[in-house]
């Protein structure tokens, strides 16, 4: 294999496969994708919502029929049991709320990034309506304060203040955990 090995090697074709679905989904998706006016970097996408993963997650499919998974931008909802892993208190609950909402539903979707799980992370509207800021206030899930950047974060950080304050939801709980805790310390078991 020469001097940097099979290790190398593997990093590079991870690198090169992640470009290359990048490139697939731009190209194949572009022509269906509209320019959004508040933000000339986003691009706008009608779907049907097909399946509600959790409280952050969904799956979407296009008129054409194009099988998208998205996860929601600037939020974090609580797990759901996933095999051997439990899932967290007001997980189900989450999952619900969000399957209720959009579920069979045509909606908009600004798409925002493609994240490392190769999920296209977007906001999502119905109408007028910013589901992701409703599911943070009305306590379904938190900000999520490590990815939210302007225009959008001042929204999300107040959306949660009130919904802490009022005692909705995951902040009804006697004792919380973040999401991306309680992830990382059940994957260290695992």
């Amino acid at each position: 294999m020469g001097k940097f090995g099979k290790a190398s090697f593997g990093i590079l074709e991870s690198i090169i496969g992640s470009l290359a679905f990048v490139l697939v989904l731009t190209v194949f998706t572009l022509p269906i994708f509209a320019s959004n006016q508040t933000d000339p970097h986003s691009r706008s996408i009608l779907i049907t919502v097909v399946k509600v993963s959790d409280g952050d997650t969904v799956q979407g499919e296009t008129p054409e029929g194009t099988k998208l998974k998205i996860r929601l931008y600037g939020i974090d909802a609580p797990e759901v049991a996933h095999g051997k892993i439990p899932g967290q208190p007001m997980g189900k609950e989450s999952l619900i709320v969000l399957k209720n909402k959009v579920l069979n539903k045509n909606v908009k979707i600004d798409l925002l990034d493609v994240d490392r799980h190769r999920r296209i992370v977007a906001l999502l509207w119905m109408g007028s309506r910013n589901i992701n800021l409703e599911m943070v206030k009305e306590g379904y899930a938190e900000a999520y304060r490590e990815y939210l950047k302007d225009p959008h974060r001042l929204s999300f950080m107040e959306a949660e203040r009130e919904a802490r304050t009022a005692k909705k939801g995951i902040w009804a709980l006697a004792t919380y955990e973040r999401p991306s805790a309680f992830k990382k310390r059940n994957h260290s078991r695992s």
